[in-house]
């Protein structure tokens, strides 16, 4: 799902969608979107961006981001570039509360289909996503590890691994591979002792972790050049790599869940552009049109009703409920009380 914050934040090959419009339908002008780069934004494209900017008569252009610090560089810069942003929900909330972000205007954002707790008055909900244990399909076939027990098992499952450079997820995993019920995991992360006993079962795979990796298109490209043979990644960014023939095999069982949110920072120079460009991002027809571009849940409940998502296909979505029976939905409210705490003592962690 992270540049040094004082990196040129958007770069000179913007790329824009549907540049050339006749006759807008409702809007004149551009808006500045970033997210994640690589397969996930090309889905992103097809699937939201060039629709909105066909349907709005807007120019569209992309940057990329790899988190947090991006969006708080251009406030302290005092020159912010982006309309919108794709960030993590968590982040969302840690933005709200540094006064750093603008508030959505929902009379004209439309949250219909959308839950409650992925509407909130300065971010909403885009897309859920699980991390799933992949690993190399051609070497392992189905044998890679089942439970994240057996990712920690270096004797069972000899061989490179690479996990996401962030303390959520990670200490889920932990307290899992430490014989925690997913059902169990957050509660038991809030006890007494809790954070604690998932920090000692990192120390034990600390040692045999390759790549601690920063993005889904870095995680991605690791098993695409067959760096690593283990890998806590995005289930998306595992099909795009499927597209043509299966490449990295995984399983639902203790994923960790999470979403992704929208937001606009405080003093975006397109606003009333960026709010059209969510409405249309959230409607139930660009939700489903993402589904089936890319393997990750919708926020809008509708978008199953569109027709678009195939009932196969809704099969094998990561917010199924069948696919969510032994999945961890990550306590994004736990992290912003505690982030900055843990991050730092995941940080040393893993740097020794």
């Amino acid at each position: 799902m992270k540049n040094d914050g004082n990196r040129r934040i958007l770069i000179s090959g913007l790329i824009a969608s549907s540049l050339t419009l006749a006759a807008p339908a409702f809007a004149d002008g551009e808006v500045v979107f970033s997210s994640w780069g690589g397969s996930f934004q090309d889905a992103l494209r097809s699937a939201m961006l060039d629709p909105a900017a066909k349907k709005l008569g807007i120019t569209i252009k992309e940057d990329t981001t790899n988190g947090i610090a991006d969006v708080r560089a251009q406030i302290t810069a005092g020159a912010v570039a982006w309309d919108i942003t794709e960030q993590a929900l968590s982040d969302c909330a840690r933005l709200k509360q540094e006064g750093a972000l603008e508030t959505i205007d929902y009379g004209v954002v439309s949250t219909d289909g959308i839950p409650a707790s992925l509407v909130d008055s300065e971010w909403i909900g885009l897309l859920t996503y699980s991390l799933v244990i992949g690993w190399q399909a051609e070497k392992f076939g189905e044998n890679g590890p089942q439970s994240w027990a057996d990712f920690w098992d270096t004797d069972k499952h000899p061989g490179t691994r690479a996990m996401f450079n962030s303390v959520s997820h990670a200490m889920e995993a932990a307290l899992m591979a430490d014989g925690v019920a997913p059902a169990d995991v957050n509660t038991v992360l809030r006890s007494e002792g809790g954070v604690d006993r998932a920090f000692a079962k990192l120390e034990e795979i600390a040692p045999d972790v390759t790549v601690w990796y920063r993005g889904g298109s870095q995680a991605a490209q690791l098993m695409a050049d067959k760096e690593v043979d283990f890998i806590h990644i995005g289930n998306g960014r595992a099909e795009a790599l499927n597209a043509d023939a299966v490449t990295v095999a995984y399983t639902w069982n203790q994923a960790t869940t999470d979403a992704d949110c929208l937001l606009v920072p405080k003093g975006a120079p397109n606003r009333d552009n960026a709010m059209l460009l969510l409405n249309e991002m959230l409607s139930a027809e660009a939700q489903a049109r993402m589904a089936v571009a890319i393997s990750y849940g919708p926020v809008n409940a509708e978008a199953f009703e569109t027709g678009l998502i195939s009932p196969e296909l809704a099969a094998t979505n990561n917010a199924a409920p069948e696919n969510m029976k032994a999945q961890v939905v990550i306590d994004a409210s736990f992290y912003v009380e505690n982030f900055a705490v843990l991050q730092e003592r995941f940080d040393t962690l893993i740097q020794q």
